[in-house]
């Protein structure tokens, strides 16, 4: 269950963004995420897609496991940890798509940029509450 108590008392980051922006941007973000996915599967190539497959399933279990880490186990630095390798994968998830479907890889380039930006909120939290 979510700790709104435990979120509201933690120092924040001075470029953290109101709440409210969160919930649309993420909406985009698992729409273009879904697409690539979605165009990646359909196009055809003499490449095998199971390693672009496994990098794709594995980033998007990280994404879901980053919530439950960091607001109901309410633990930053493992949430930290999570983030890293999600974003890692993202990247493999990019390199891998582009080498069979370009549009799927740049439809990922967003949620690269804004899990970039979401590894500087998780480490600035970590570091202002530590």
């Amino acid at each position: 269950m979510y700790d709104s108590l435990w979120y509201k008392s933690l120092n924040t980051p001075l470029l953290l963004p109101p709440d409210w922006v969160f919930a649309p941007v993420w909406i985009i973000l698992y729409l273009m995420i879904f697409a690539s996915f979605w165009i990646f599967i359909r196009t055809e190539s003499p490449i095998k897609k199971t390693l672009a497959i496994s990098f794709f399933v594995i980033q998007l279990l990280l994404n879901f496991i980053w919530s439950t880490v960091f607001f109901t186990m309410t633990d930053i630095q493992g949430a930290l940890i999570v983030v890293i390798f999600m974003w890692l994968f993202i990247a493999f998830t990019i390199i891998e798509f582009f080498r069979i479907s370009r549009l799927s890889a740049y439809l990922l380039i967003p949620y690269l940029l804004w899990v970039s930006f979401a590894l500087y909120l998780n480490l600035s939290f970590y570091l202002l509450n530590k």
